[in-house]
């Protein structure tokens, strides 16, 4: 199977050393990203439950919205995605498989 893309129509953008709304959007989803996971971090050390709660619904917001900003990414056409050959799913799932029996025994 040829390496077949999964992608929208590209929103063509300014060239040039000014910032654009691709720039713009990278960088916020770049920020995003970066937060969700300091956010991960946090709840694992929330020092008691009130903290864990307002925790978790920042980190909520934050996840939802570095979606957000990726579909609109995608939609946009800056994002594309690959379409995985059956056979690599396959052997991923094989390989999975096998490191939950491995850790069973």
């Amino acid at each position: 199977m040829n390496n077949k893309k999964i992608s929208n129509p590209k929103t063509n953008v300014p060239k040039g050393k000014s910032l654009n709304d691709k720039d713009y959007m990278n960088s916020l989803l770049s920020t995003l990203k970066e937060m969700v996971k300091n956010y991960a971090v946090v709840l694992t050390e929330a020092s008691n439950e009130t903290l864990y709660k307002q925790y978790k619904e920042m980190f909520d917001e934050y996840a939802n919205l570095q979606r957000e900003v990726f579909e609109t990414m995608f939609k946009k056409g800056w994002y594309s995605l690959e379409v995985a050959e059956e056979e690599k799913i396959n052997s991923k799932h094989q390989m999975l498989k096998q490191e939950l029996t491995d850790l069973s025994e």
